[in-house]
């Protein structure tokens, strides 16, 4: 869930960029620049935990049996960072690993199934690293789907079942996170991009958590002396400062 909230931050981070090159009013490039400042510090603070938990794994849980290897016991981790792309032929995914490419070849396998696929690299400086996505977003081609090492790196192509088809997210669960949290941008009936914007942003305060509401509420009050009242985006009542 980690990796999928840190999608789902970055696909925010990318649609309130886009909104803010659509913003004609300075308030609303303020409101806008300030979430998107939030946005980025929390998407490099998980990149930050996501680092520190695979450079400093622990050993699993004692449901997780430790399996034996010929420099010693190992203990299973299940890999949490790693990245993806596509083409019109693949969704590729990119596993970081050191020193992975000094394996034996047996060492790294990788299982692929209609809608899930599950990488295993075993003995790996004392860990067996497992990777397993499942609930892809679309079909892919088990047979034909296969994966190649390179320096401290792991490449899985997954060949898509429909040539050329777009992949919004990686996996089902993912877009329907973000689908249920992204803010969601309305063409104003007038097409005023100002008004959908505010209409946004109004969204934005009453779904969001506290913080949010105080980051937009206190910069909504910044800008009480210009001549924009607060009657242009109509919101709820805000906590006062």
């Amino acid at each position: 869930m980690t990796a999928a909230k840190l999608e789902e931050m970055r696909l925010d981070a990318e649609e309130l960029k886009a909104f803010l090159s659509t913003a004609t009013r300075q308030k609303v490039k303020d409101l806008l620049s300030l979430d998107i400042r939030k946005v980025e510090t929390d998407i490099i603070r998980l990149q930050e935990q996501l680092s520190k938990e695979s450079d400093q794994s622990k050993p699993s849980s004692s449901s997780s049996a430790p399996v034996a290897s010929a420099s010693g016991r190992c203990y299973d981790v299940k890999i949490t960072n790693y990245a993806w792309d596509q083409s019109d032929k693949f969704v590729k995914i990119f596993v970081t690993l050191k020193n992975v490419h000094t394996l034996p070849a047996d060492n790294i396998s990788c299982d692929f199934k209609d809608r899930s696929m599950e990488l295993h690299v075993n003995a790996l400086e004392s860990r067996n690293h497992h990777l397993p996505i499942l609930n892809l977003l679309e079909d892919i081609d088990a047979e034909k789907s296969y994966w190649k090492v390179k320096n401290d790196n792991v490449i899985i192509y997954l060949v898509k079942s429909k040539y050329a088809q777009k992949w919004s997210h990686l996996t089902g669960v993912e877009k329907k996170v973000t689908e249920k949290k992204a803010p969601k941008y309305e063409p104003s009936p007038d097409g005023d991009p100002s008004s959908s914007i505010m209409g946004l942003l109004k969204q934005m305060y009453e779904d969001g958590d506290d913080e949010m509401k105080r980051t937009i509420a206190k910069a909504w009050s910044s800008n009480q002396d210009k001549k924009t009242t607060i009657d242009d985006m109509p919101m709820p009542s805000m906590p006062s400062f």
